[in-house]
Order: C-alpha cells, then structure tokens, then sequence
C-alpha cells in the first residue's frame, strides 16, 4: 500500500469519525453541554420551594435520541477498528519486509505498527465518551 494511500484513507477515517460525533450532537438537542441558555425568568422567585427529593428524571433524552446515539457508538467503533486494520495490514507487511532484510530495524517498525493500532483506540475513546453522555 502506498503512502499517499494510507494517508489518505487515515483521513477519511477521521472525517468519517467526526460526522459521527456531530451526527450524536445534533440529534441529542435535550443537553446543555455545559452552557445555559437564558429563559427570560424574573430574578425573584415565585414558585414553590422544589422537593427535598426530586423524583429522578431521564437526562438521556428521547428513546430515538439514545439509539442515534448507540449507532454513533457503534459506528465510531466498528469504523476506527477498520481504519486500523488497514493500517495494520500495510504497516505490518512492510515491516516484516524490512525486517527480513535488516533485523536492526525491529524497533522501529514495532513504533509503526503501534501507532496504526492506535486509531482503534481513538475511536473506542469516542464511543465510551459517547456513551457516557447518553447516561
């Protein structure tokens, strides 16, 4: 497999893991992410004091909004574990190619193969983030 090509599908990968993100994003519209927006209340308070014990409500949105969510999971996943495979089948043959011929180069071509893995890693890291935000 040829450089450019390897680049260019570790790109695509990341594209496609991105559009996943933001396909979660937009349809979980219930979270806040950490910002408030104003709802125009009056600064006194004129409603009854909230219970000592609320009762629990569901954060996780909709039941559509939590399965668009499992799918962004499961497609994060499944997509970072491909890329990397691909990754690896180059890699690794090269590696083995070069190690053959000089065995000194063993150490290096280990650091390769381990950074090809490691985009399997990036999106199991989006999928449990993922995961985490549907509760």
């Amino acid at each position: 497999m040829k450089l450019k090509e390897m680049i260019v599908g570790l790109l695509i990968l990341n594209v496609v893991i991105a559009l996943t993100i933001g396909v979660f994003i937009f349809f979980a519209p219930n979270t806040s992410y950490g910002f408030q927006a104003e709802t125009g209340t009056p600064a006194i308070e004129t409603t009854a004091p909230a219970p000592e014990n609320p009762p629990a409500t569901d954060t996780g949105g909709s039941s559509s909004d939590r399965g668009w969510g499992y799918i962004a999971a499961a497609l994060s996943t499944a997509i970072a574990a491909l890329g990397a495979g691909i990754a690896v089948s180059g890699v690794g043959s090269a590696a083995m190619g070069a190690i053959s011929e000089r065995p000194e180069l063993l150490g290096r071509s280990l650091i390769f193969v381990g950074l090809a893995e490691g985009i399997a890693i990036y999106g199991l890291i989006i999928s449990i983030m993922i995961l985490g935000k549907l509760g």
